[in-house]
């Protein structure tokens, strides 16, 4: 019998993992190639023969998604799989509608094929978009278990995107780390935190193999998600994260309601800024949704270091986390509220300094405004978003991406760094739901 033709349709994370799990090894498919968004620079290369397995001597092509009608008709393929994150309905199925348009099956597979089994417990942490607060929710977490005496440790979902055989398994325990695996701007925005709370954190290209190595020096595995996937573990505690900043993208965007329907907690976030109207809202879709999960509120307090304090008359960049931006569809985060707080007379518009890969960022994603996203794929892309906070005519740049910005590019101007740590409001809240996880 002839193997069905697959295309795996992806952004450099979800699309490897389904591969590794469903299709590699397996002679009733042929994966012709997968494609590619979201992430710049991803498409042109291939995902290696050493990851590949038995079955592609050459490696698997990865192709610009805006290609998938041509690439269907070029490689006869039968089905095409759905294997990325943080997309609108809309978006999904109009994805969908141009698949079964072009000839072939559109699939997205379940949680039953595509979740590994660990030895250790597991704790996973998901969201229902990007930029809802995983982050500050798995590090207290992993204070919370280590106050009790656990050796945790994290697993980040993953962000390949330099040399995938040598990030076939990646281990962060030192800043020195960081530069060992050459991590992009979006990858120490994850490690670092963990990394400067005393943690150790694994990501990588191969789940089966960081599982196994993670497993060996821990006592409990979280899993730390990316954008709102779903987790590759099998997961013994699945708490989500939602925003009242955007409500009703629970049960909008794929595949935020399945991480609901999933969930054990549901962790309403930045409850202290949000409209009450708002916050009602998520709570009634996550009621209706999964009545039985366990709700907390919570807050993201800001805490401020650097030059200023205070930000009284200063035209300020407002400097933000660039996933968060990009496909996280938000118009502002953690460095607005601060330079709102410390009276900052103006945001001012990077966008007519912007050179090069920032440009090039603006044009793909109009609606970022006023807001300058900490884009650092590759060295060029940092030479680029240092070149353009320099060129900014400002009095002071407000840093809101979780990492010390100023150890990687050189700021010649008074910075404000800003920092948030959870916050619960309220009970019941983490300690209660992990003292239980515990016993």
């Amino acid at each position: 019998m002839s193997r069905i033709k697959v295309i795996i349709l992806g952004a450099a994370g979800r699309d490897f993992h389904n591969f590794n799990c469903r299709y590699r090894d397996n002679d009733a498919y042929e994966v012709v190639a997968f494609t590619a968004t979201q992430i710049p620079d991803i498409h042109g290369r291939k995902y290696p023969r050493e990851l590949a397995g038995k079955l592609y001597p050459n490696g698997i092509p990865i192709v610009e998604e805006a290609r998938v009608e041509a690439l269907i008709a070029e490689t006869d393929a039968d089905i095409c799989v759905m294997a990325y994150s943080d997309r609108s309905y809309q978006q999904v199925m109009s994805l969908g509608s141009r698949v079964n348009a072009a000839g072939a099956d559109f699939v997205m597979l379940g949680e039953r094929g595509t979740q590994l089994l660990s030895n250790k417990p597991v704790i996973s942490v998901g969201a229902v978009r990007t930029g809802c607060g995983k982050s500050q929710t798995s590090r207290a977490i992993c204070r919370l278990l280590r106050a009790a005496g656990k050796r945790v440790v994290a697993v980040r979902h993953p962000m390949p995107y330099g040399d995938l055989v040598k990030q076939r398994v990646q281990r962060f325990a030192s800043l020195d780390d960081l530069v060992k695996h050459e991590c992009t701007i979006e990858e120490m925005e994850e490690y670092e935190p963990h990394i400067a709370a005393g943690g150790v954190i694994y990501a990588g290209v191969d789940y089966e193999a960081i599982l196994r190595e993670a497993e060996k020096e821990a006592d409990i595995i979280l899993w730390d998600g990316g954008n709102n996937d779903t987790p590759f573990y099998q997961s013994d505690l699945h708490i989500v994260v939602a925003d009242p900043h955007r409500p009703g993208h629970e049960k909008e965007y794929y595949p935020a309601e399945t991480n609901v329907r999933l969930a054990d907690v549901v962790v309403i976030n930045k409850v202290v800024e949000a409209d009450f109207e708002d916050i009602q809202t998520v709570r009634d879709n996550i009621r209706e949704i999964n009545p039985d999960a366990v709700i907390i509120e919570a807050a993201s307090p800001l805490t401020l270091s650097g030059d200023l304090t205070d930000l009284q008359g200063l035209r300020v960049l407002v400097v933000e986390d660039g996933p968060t931006l990009t496909h996280g569809d938000m118009t502002y985060g953690a460095g607005v509220v601060a330079a709102t707080r410390l009276g900052a007379a103006e945001l001012v518009d990077p966008r007519p300094w912007a050179v090069g890969r920032l440009a090039a960022t603006f044009e793909a994603y109009p609606e970022i405004g006023t807001l300058l996203p900490a884009m650092g794929y590759g060295d060029e892309q940092k030479a680029d978003l240092e070149r353009t906070i320099n060129a900014v005519d400002c009095d002071a740049v407000v840093i809101g991406t979780p990492i010390d910005l100023t150890r990687i590019i050189k700021i010649k101007k008074p910075t404000v760094r800003v920092g948030y740590e959870l916050q619960e409001i309220g009970k019941p809240d983490l300690p209660q739901v992990l003292a239980r996880f515990l016993a």
